[in-house]
C-alpha cells in the first residue's frame, strides 16, 4: 500500500486579508480539506478578554484540529493559521511568548506559508480589531518567515486573482500538483 505524505501549507497574515476565503477555495480546487481558524470560534463564544493562558490553549486545540483533519486529507491541507500568529499576538498584547509556542513554531514547519498581502479591503466582524494596524503585523509575519527562512509566498490581488496567485505559488512549490 502507497503511503502519501501530505503537504501543510499554513495561511498567514493580518486580519481581513482573506485568508479564510482563500483556504476555502484552495480546499475546493485540489479536493481536499481545509483547517478553520479556531480562535474565532473562541472569541466568538467569549465573553471576556482573551489571556495569555487561552492563547496556548486556543494554540493547542488548533493543532488538535489540525491533526486530525491531516488524516483525513487529499495531499494537501490548507491551514488558517499558525503559530507564528499566535507568536505574534502574544508579543504585541502581552509582550512575552510562551515556551510552547516558540517551540511549536520549529518543531511544526509547514511545506509552504501563503502570507496574505493587505490589498483586499478591511471587512468589519464581531472578532476583528485592528483595521489601522494590518501594515503592521504584516511586517512581523514577514520578518518572522524571512528570518526563519521557511518556504512562502507573499499571495497579493483581488479576489479571484489572489486565488489564481495561490495557485501558482503552489504550483512553483510542488510542480507534481494537477
Amino acid at each position: 500500500m502507497e503511503t502519501t505524505t501530505i503537504k501543510r501549507i499554513a495561511l498567514i497574515g493580518a486580519e481581513s486579508t482573506g485568508k479564510t476565503t482563500l483556504c476555502r477555495s484552495l480546499a475546493m480546487r485540489y479536493n481536499t480539506l481545509w483547517v478553520p481558524e479556531y480562535a474565532r470560534e473562541f472569541v466568538a463564544n467569549s465573553n471576556q478578554e482573551t489571556s495569555l493562558e487561552d492563547i496556548v490553549a486556543i494554540a493547542h486545540k488548533q493543532l488538535e484540529h489540525e491533526n486530525e483533519l491531516a488524516a483525513l486529507a487529499n495531499k494537501l491541507l490548507f491551514v488558517d493559521t499558525e503559530f507564528i500568529l499566535a507568536k505574534v499576538w502574544c508579543e504585541d498584547i502581552y509582550r512575552t511568548v510562551p515556551t510552547w509556542i516558540e517551540e511549536q513554531i520549529s518543531a511544526h514547519q509547514y511545506d509552504l506559508y501563503l502570507l496574505t498581502n493587505n490589498d483586499l479591503p478591511w471587512v468589519p466582524d464581531p472578532v476583528r480589531v485592528n483595521p489601522q494596524r494590518r501594515d503592521y503585523f504584516y511586517q512581523l509575519y514577514l520578518k518572522e518567515l524571512t528570518i526563519r527562512q521557511l518556504p512562502f509566498e507573499i499571495i497579493s490581488g483581488r479576489y479571484e486573482m489572489r486565488l489564481y496567485n495561490a495557485i501558482q505559488a503552489l504550483q512553483k512549490h510542488f510542480p507534481d500538483l494537477s
